[in-house]
């Protein structure tokens, strides 16, 4: 039985990009905190943030853009702003 070939998207190709960025960047600054309680209790807070974009990326790859994805990515977002506004990075 052949493959079926993946939708892709190029905007959300892009935007991808973009949370991938936003996840090294901020994932930079945790490794950059001395105190180590702080440190685990930011990398605690922001797992779910990766889990999404991970989820995001694996599933896009595998399947490509469907509704899911969708889904997948307004929980990335939604992940992201709570992470963002309970803690100051």
């Amino acid at each position: 039985m052949p493959k079926r070939r993946r939708k892709l998207s190029k905007e959300f190709e892009k935007l991808i990009a973009l949370a991938k960025k936003d996840i090294e960047l901020i994932t930079a600054k945790i490794h950059d905190i001395e105190e180590d309680e702080i440190l685990d209790e930011y990398k605690t807070a922001f797992t779910p943030v990766l889990k999404c974009y991970m989820i995001i990326d694996h599933s896009y790859k595998e399947v490509g853009y469907n509704e899911d994805i969708e889904n997948f990515y307004k929980d990335y977002l939604y992940q992201m702003q709570k992470f963002t506004g309970e803690y100051e990075i």
